[in-house]
This record gives structure tokens, sequence and C-alpha cells, in this order.
């Protein structure tokens, strides 16, 4: 049996952060997927994602949020369950910092669905991705 190289542990717990954000994941269960301990997964994690697996999941949540907000009526309290955080205060916080404004202030900014041109979605996610989610290219120096 061929050895599976420890990237891969760590790709599958970030698929498992991408498709089941919803769930109450934490670093301990990220951390059982890419069978390494929680402290050596989170170290890992950050190295090659460029961001701790806490902040990769909570980005993915309020991406998610975000486009609930776009294109719903729902409830920003329904919201922030749907997303699978649990405390409206924090998700409120939490969605300021990442994307400048509350998430009431957030939906008030876009118009209704029906009054927009459709737009792919793989485009909407580019676009309301917050800004300081990277993967760390950008501040590695470029080679000359």
């Amino acid at each position: 049996m061929r050895a599976v190289h420890p990237a891969r542990h760590l790709l599958r717990a970030k698929d498992l952060a991408d498709a089941r954000y919803r769930e109450p994941l934490d670093v301990r269960a990220l951390a059982r997927v890419a069978h390494l301990s929680p402290a050596h997964f989170s170290r890992e994690f950050r190295r090659a994602f460029g961001e701790p697996p806490h902040k990769y999941l909570l980005t993915r949540r309020l991406e998610r949020a975000a486009a609930l907000l776009r294109n719903t009526d729902r409830t920003v309290a329904d919201i922030c369950l749907t997303v699978g955080l649990r405390s409206v205060g924090s998700f409120t916080t939490s969605f300021g910092r990442a994307f400048g404004l509350s998430p009431t202030a957030y939906r008030a900014a876009h118009p209704p669905a029906a009054a927009r041109v459709s737009i792919p979605t793989c485009v909407l996610q580019a676009y309301a991705r917050p800004r300081s989610s990277t993967f760390g290219e950008d501040s590695r120096e470029q080679p000359g």
C-alpha cells in the first residue's frame, strides 16, 4: 500500500470545510480527517493555505451568508444559523470585519435579486470574497 502525501490529508480537511461548513465543525474535527493532532494540523494547514483552519472555515461561512443576504429575504438570525454559526452577535461582528458592513447594511447595499442581471455564481463568489482571504501568494516575494 502506497503512503498518502501529507498535503492530501490537508486537502481532505479543506474539502470537508468547503462542503460541510454548515455543520458544527471545529479544528479538532478537521484535524481528525487529516489524521493529525489539532496543533500540528493547525500549523500545517496555515503553512499550506496561508490562514489558520478556523479562519478558513469562518470565511466559507461568511461568504455563504453574504450570498444569502444578497439573494434571499431570510432574517439575519436565520442566515447565521443556516451557515453553521450559533451567535448572531459574533456573526455580525465577524461579518463586519470581513465585509466592512453589518449584515443588514450589506443587504441594503445590494439590490434585490430580481432587479439584477444574472451573473454566474463563480463570478459572484469571487467578487464577494472578503479581501483578507488570501492563501499567502501576495505576501511572498516574487522571484526577480
